[in-house]
């Protein structure tokens, strides 16, 4: 049976600077590493069994109805302003509405050069791309909004990376690839035409019950900042909230320098280019703030009043604190078993907190454990959780079932940076058992597997990964 996907591909017909229509370049050898039959199956995806899926995912044969095109964006990288990015490795093949009737892009990355560039070779090495079908899949099971990866793809060409490593190419699926930037790109130019297309284009693809930029602002940093909390809840570091790394459709986007916290350090930084910290585990709730203050710029010249925007959308931004705060008790609290917290409930939260960093608890284990009675092992000083533990204990008295919701709330397996690496290195020597076993552990991340044991081991001091890089 022949490979169909049921392209649409609206954003194709947009105006002709949003985008650089070309195709991938064709790499020698495509091999199939893995393909999300569940995920194509949610797509429409038919004729599966097509034994070209290596050479289509990989660009080398265009499927029919692909249109394919790299979007162009600009953005703050490191709070430093970049006029123009774009997708300089990746190329949208198109769009699909899938059988829950959501429209979804379908991008091949690390699929070769584009106009943006910027003089990379616009190919991904093996691991970043392993890395990021293990974690957004991951993150999925998790419950968190995200990319999804359809399929991975050896090149079978080496690529430069200070040596030589395999080349390989994810396909990534997202509700849309619109990103801050998108609209920063036009707003920063004065392309106030390409503005309102795209403010239209995005309101009725994601939020059809905004009909300004003020009601389109509120529901995106409402959006946001429950998708930051859930990061946070599962001790998750994104590692570059780029504003062209932050998607209207509130979906997180791009892998690279991220790591899930193993002991629990709220200044943790895994990213090697973040040598100030400013994307750490506790910053990221400012950090989203701060994008969403970028888009309210952009986002300015489309209201008739200037002054009267900045008043309002300031308004806004301001009150991401608040929803913020709420989101964080909330997801914080079922993680102890609080359905329906107080605020003297985030004292608590935050005491249990102070003691896990103190104690160099394992963020993962200790929220685990609570349900299962073993949080005190997690501790270096058990006695310093005892008395925690007596109030907790007291509070929960009255609840129901805490044990349930701490067990729906609190995953028994992460992706651990660790065994991240040990898969990529096994990987590059050819052997991707490794992969194919964190995928079929982490598709099921609360429930025990006691075959998997090994996956929820903290490192070992030898085995810690203190840093992560970007697939570039």
């Amino acid at each position: 049976m022949t490979l169909h996907i049921p392209f649409d591909n609206s954003y194709a017909r947009l105006p002709g600077d949003f985008y650089t229509r070309l195709k991938p370049t064709p790499v020698s050898a495509p091999r199939l590493i893995a393909f999300n039959e569940a995920l194509a199956e949610e797509l429409g995806i038919t004729g599966t069994d097509d034994p070209r899926l290596g050479p289509v995912f990989a660009g080398n044969v265009l499927p029919d109805g692909a249109d394919p095109l790299a979007q162009l964006y600009a953005g703050h990288q490191f709070g430093g302003f970049s006029p123009q990015l774009g997708d300089g490795r990746a190329h949208l093949l198109g769009e699909v509405v899938g059988r829950d009737g959501i429209r979804r892009d379908i991008q091949l990355k690390g699929s070769g050069p584009t106009p943006y560039s910027r003089r990379g070779d616009g190919r991904a090495w093996l691991g970043p791309v392993l890395r990021e079908y293990v974690v957004s899949e991951a993150m999925h099971a998790l419950g968190v909004p995200t990319s999804r990866a359809l399929a991975a793809v050896r090149t079978g060409e080496d690529i430069y990376r200070e040596r030589p490593l395999p080349g390989a190419i994810l396909t990534r699926v997202a509700q849309s690839h619109i990103r801050v930037g998108t609209f920063q790109v036009f707003s920063s130019r004065g392309q106030y035409e390409d503005l309102q297309t795209l403010f239209d284009y995005t309101a009725a693809r994601h939020y059809p019950g905004a009909t300004s930029p003020d009601a389109l602002l509120q529901q995106v940093c409402d959006r946001q900042a429950a998708l930051v909390m859930q990061w946070m809840s599962f001790g998750f570091i994104h590692g570059v909230m780029n504003t062209d790394n932050c998607t209207l459709s509130g979906e997180t986007i791009d892998y690279g320098p991220c790591a899930f916290i193993d002991s629990y350090d709220p200044g943790q930084v895994y990213s090697s280019i973040d040598r100030h910290g400013r994307y750490a585990y506790a910053a990221q709730a400012d950090i989203i703030i701060w994008n969403m203050a970028q888009l309210a710029t952009a986002l300015v010249p489309l209201m008739p009043d200037a002054d009267a925007a900045v008043e309002r959308f300031t308004e806004i931004v301001h009150g991401m604190a608040d929803t913020l705060r709420r989101e964080w008790l909330t997801r914080f609290a079922a993680k102890i078993g609080i359905a329906a917290p107080t605020q003297d409930d985030g004292a608590l939260i935050g005491e249990l907190l102070d003691l896990m960093h103190k104690g160099q608890a394992d963020f993962t284990n200790t929220f685990r454990a609570l349900a299962d009675g073993g949080a005190r092992d997690q501790f270096t000083d058990p006695t310093a959780f005892d008395a925690w533990e007596t109030r907790w204990r007291a509070r929960i008295e009255g609840e129901d079932d805490p044990k349930a919701l701490m067990r729906h709330s609190n995953p028994a397996f992460i992706p651990r940076n660790h065994r991240i690496e040990q898969m990529i290195s096994a990987a590059v020597e050819g052997d991707e058992r490794a992969f194919h076993h964190m995928r079929g552990v982490l598709a099921r991340p609360y429930d025990d597997q006691p075959e998997a044991e090994e996956l929820r081991r903290p490192p070992l001091p030898t085995e810690v990964v203190p840093a992560t890089f970007c697939g570039t």
